[in-house]
């Protein structure tokens, strides 16, 4: 599985970049054919005082892509709110798949 981390509006430091990697490392036990995962890290209303931390993940399996956005106060709760969503993707079309 190849993984793409990006960060817009800011630096993301190591204990971030970790976190993120040690969740999707976990994606493997949910679906065995993950070709690629990014995650995009974003500040929102970065004009204003009030900044939303946004974490999107997408996942590429072959002939399908899952796509989850979610919003928070922090990065870490923000990317394990949309990783929990798109694990239920996963496990959705996996079904429908073994079906």
């Amino acid at each position: 599985m190849n993984v793409n981390i990006e960060t817009v509006h800011f630096t993301a430091d190591a204990k971030l970049i970790d976190h993120v990697n040690k969740k999707l490392s976990k994606l493997t036990t949910f679906h065995d054919r993950i070709i690629r995962t990014d995650v995009f890290l974003k500040l929102d209303n970065v004009a204003h005082n009030i900044k939303d931390k946004i974490a999107e993940i997408r996942i590429y399996v072959p002939r399908h892509s899952f796509f989850v956005k979610a919003t928070s106060k922090s990065f870490q709760e923000s990317f394990d709110s949309a990783l929990d969503s798109v694990v239920n993707q996963l496990k959705k079309q996996k079904e429908k798949q073994a079906a």
